[in-house]
């Protein structure tokens, strides 16, 4: 725990909060405690009682906007079991945002603005786009879209594409479509889904989609997703029929989660995560 970080982590919330209130966006609170997390292998929730702790307030967000809600954000906490490091701590704050009849282009922008506002001395313009595509081809010699291999995917994002990536922002986008199961796929293209990453000095900031609307699309990813854990040996989660439901009902949407505890390393050059949480 650094005092200077954690007065700077008090900024960066108010500026994130002025931020969206300006833009007429509305914060919402969302339980921490969930029946039924989405189903997404390697990313396990802590059990509490029946019940789990959430990995994100994703699915009850959405269901804010099946409901008529339009512009909402929430900062609150999230967790994750077994994920401990630098960058990566079991409990940790989440900012999401989600908007009504936009998509990952109209988030992208949002996340421009708000980079600007809150990481002052790094202010741009438009930042660039580099596709997931051109990425590999270029650090990995493969091309992830024609030929999906989740293992090595995921071990070439490690090793080869994150560590070329530039120290100045940008967006990292249009994921193979297995890589992004929440996401809507590109309509001239449906190997690739609506998807982006924001990394800033190589550091994973923000995940963001459109959003999938497809109820019976969504589960039928959601039962692959769960087939893939119950052979990986990972906790078998059910599914959230609500969430299911909903989804009929939900306009086009975009959506991201953005790490406030990453954002905030940035902001005051910490190195370690816990550099930036109260009370670690």
């Amino acid at each position: 725990m650094n005092l200077a970080c954690l007065s700077e982590r008090a900024r960066v919330l108010r500026e994130i909060r002025a931020f969206f209130d300006a833009r007429c966006f509305t914060e919402v609170e969302t339980p921490v405690r969930i029946p039924a997390p989405a189903p997404e292998p390697h990313i396990d929730c802590p059990p509490s009682g029946d019940w789990f702790l959430r990995a994100s307030p994703e699915l009850q967000m959405k269901k804010l906007l099946a409901a008529g809600m339009e512009r909402i954000y929430q900062i609150g906490p999230c967790f994750r079991a077994g994920e401990k490091g630098r960058r990566h701590s079991p409990e940790f704050t989440m900012l999401e945002w989600y908007r009504a009849n936009a998509d990952y282009s109209d988030i992208a922008r949002d996340a421009e603005e708000l980079l600007a506002e809150v990481l002052r001395p790094r202010r741009s313009a438009a930042l660039p786009r580099v596709t997931v595509r051109d990425a590999y081809l270029r650090w990995a010699g493969w091309d992830p879209v024609e030929t999906w291999d989740q293992d090595r995917f995921d071990f070439d994002m490690a090793t080869k594409i994150e560590p070329n990536l530039p120290k100045e922002p940008l967006f990292l986008t249009d994921y193979p479509a297995p890589a992004a199961s929440l996401a809507r796929l590109k309509s001239d293209d449906p190997r690739v889904a609506e998807r982006w990453e924001l990394y800033v000095d190589g550091i994973e900031l923000a995940n963001a989609f459109t959003e999938l609307v497809d109820p019976v699309e969504q589960r039928r990813r959601f039962e692959l997703a769960r087939e893939e854990r119950r052979a990986l040996g990972e906790a078998d989660y059910p599914l959230d029929e609500e969430f299911l439901d909903a989804l009929a009902r939900m306009p086009p949407s975009g959506g991201v989660a953005l790490g406030v505890d990453r954002l905030v390393m940035l902001a005051c050059g910490a190195s370690s995560i816990t550099d930036v949480q109260c009370g670690r």
